[in-house]
């Protein structure tokens, strides 16, 4: 339901406005001057004023004025018994939705009303959405407080402004295509296509038509025009993912396009010419690959304008605590749940899991947990890891005589570690730790850690 307010100091008249409005459906206030309409305006939220030009205290530009300030997309209807090409053009200038003259229809100002409630509410919806698009997309999945992620992130904000060629590397599932998508979400062409191409699903016999397109009767097959996934990337980004399995043929029509801005379809003796930017990910090592021959130096040296390596979730512990607690809204807000906590003994287990599948595996393990969870908590018996436990962990468990012993040295070890990061800031750490400060503290004093600014991780 809409919300009017109505701001009108002749009584008949603002009193047929209001009962106007709630016969149509709305939500209505009113008030007889613009002092009051201002103050109700800080402490409600009004869709639509509408209110009268000539008042004694304050005039209808002067509310109209304050209105915007307070809320800029609450709609405004200005009226008025002076109806003047100055002061409608005044009124529009600041922000009016319309101007409406006495006498008029009651009819008249409904249909106003329902035209500048629908605006407000085609705004709401597109910057509601444009909202989620950012949300979901600027930076998306490129998680962590670790020193080489807070680099990468830096990396991404100095390519906001960027043209340049992108390479990334690392190991499957570090997020390679999050990272591409979130350079292209931040560029000037993301309201362009993002087009993906895994090169090594494409055959080798196919990769050039694929990439580059065909003309009719080119080859056998080629019964039709083809225009290939370079044009459908016209104006935008694609990005190549595993760069290392594309033919050495299709490789010197890439390197040709990063050259010049051309591409040839197969059997076709004119050149195309495209505006695409081109970000390639690989999990081989290309250095190697043009030693060996099976990738060119030339191509190499005009990829690898920007590199951005991503590590292997093993080398990056410390992002696991924000990443978890990241899944873990995802997942609950998906599956409409509250978000459960992670406990102290699942959180070890995961601190301490090889992660061979990298942030992906560990996606995948926090949404089984959130969906097959019950309770509010989350234990390590719910995270159906199969290999968890670390060299040092077991040589804990030896030394303590089992594994709960084991599983609560670990996790006070974290808890102090993730204290001295954030410098005895309890809510920062819990934060981090992915759990609520209630229990952090519950945690800490179970596990005798006395609050400090400096944390050291021997303490015992």
């Amino acid at each position: 339901m809409f919300n009017i307010l109505v701001v009108e100091d002749q009584k008949n008249m603002r009193e047929s406005l209001v009962i106007a409005f709630k016969r149509a459906g709305y939500h209505v206030d009113s008030v007889e001057n613009g002092e009051k309409a201002v103050k109700l305006q800080k402490d409600h939220f009004y869709d639509l004023v509408m209110v009268d030009l000539k008042m004694e205290d304050m005039d209808g530009l002067e509310v109209l004025s304050h209105v915007k300030d307070i809320n800029p997309s609450t709609e405004v209807v200005v009226m008025t018994a002076f109806g003047t090409i100055d002061s409608a053009i005044q009124a529009m200038r600041k922000g009016a939705y319309d101007y409406v003259t006495k006498p008029f229809q009651l009819s008249e100002i409904l249909s106003v009303t329902e035209r500048a409630l629908e605006k407000k509410r085609l705004l709401d919806k597109v910057n509601n959405l444009q909202r989620e698009i950012k949300e979901k997309y600027q930076f998306e999945g490129v998680i962590g407080n670790s020193p080489v992620m807070m680099r990468v992130l830096n990396i991404l904000m100095e390519l906001t402004n960027s043209e340049s060629t992108v390479l990334i590397t690392g190991e499957s599932g570090t997020g390679k295509e999050l990272v591409a998508r979130a350079i292209h979400n931040n560029s000037r062409r993301n309201n362009k296509p993002f087009v993906v191409v895994n090169c090594g699903a494409l055959p080798e016999s196919l990769q050039e038509s694929e990439l580059f397109g065909h003309v009719m009767g080119s080859f056998t097959g080629a019964v039709k025009d083809k225009k290939g996934i370079f044009l459908e990337a016209q104006g935008g980004t694609l990005f190549l993912d595993e760069i290392g399995e594309v033919s050495l043929s299709s490789q010197v029509k890439l390197l040709r396009f990063l050259q010049n801005g051309e591409i040839r379809r197969v059997g076709d003796t004119k050149p195309v010419f495209l505006d695409v930017r081109i970000i390639v990910a690989t999990n081989k090592d290309l250095d190697e690959a043009t030693k060996n021959g099976s990738f060119r130096k030339d191509l190499f040296y005009r990829l690898n304008v920007i590199r951005i390596h991503l590590p292997p979730l093993m080398e990056r512990k410390e992002d696991i605590p924000v990443l978890t607690n990241h899944f873990l809204n995802v997942y609950s807000n998906k599956l409409g749940k509250k978000q459960p906590e992670i406990s102290g003994d699942a959180m070890a287990l995961l601190l301490n899991y090889a992660w061979p599948g990298n942030v992906r595996e560990l996606e995948n393990v926090i949404e089984r947990a959130v969906t097959l969870v019950n309770g509010n908590k989350i234990t390590g018996d719910d995270l159906a890891l199969e290999s968890i436990q670390s060299t040092d962990t077991i040589n804990v468990m030896t030394e303590m005589g089992g594994i709960r012993a084991a599983l609560a040295q670990q996790e006070r070890k974290t808890i102090i570690e993730f204290l001295r990061r954030c410098a005895g800031n309890r809510k920062q750490a819990a934060s981090n730790l992915g759990i609520s400060t209630t229990t952090l503290w519950r945690k800490m004093k179970e596990y005798q850690i006395i609050p400090k600014t400096s944390y050291n991780t021997e303490e015992t």
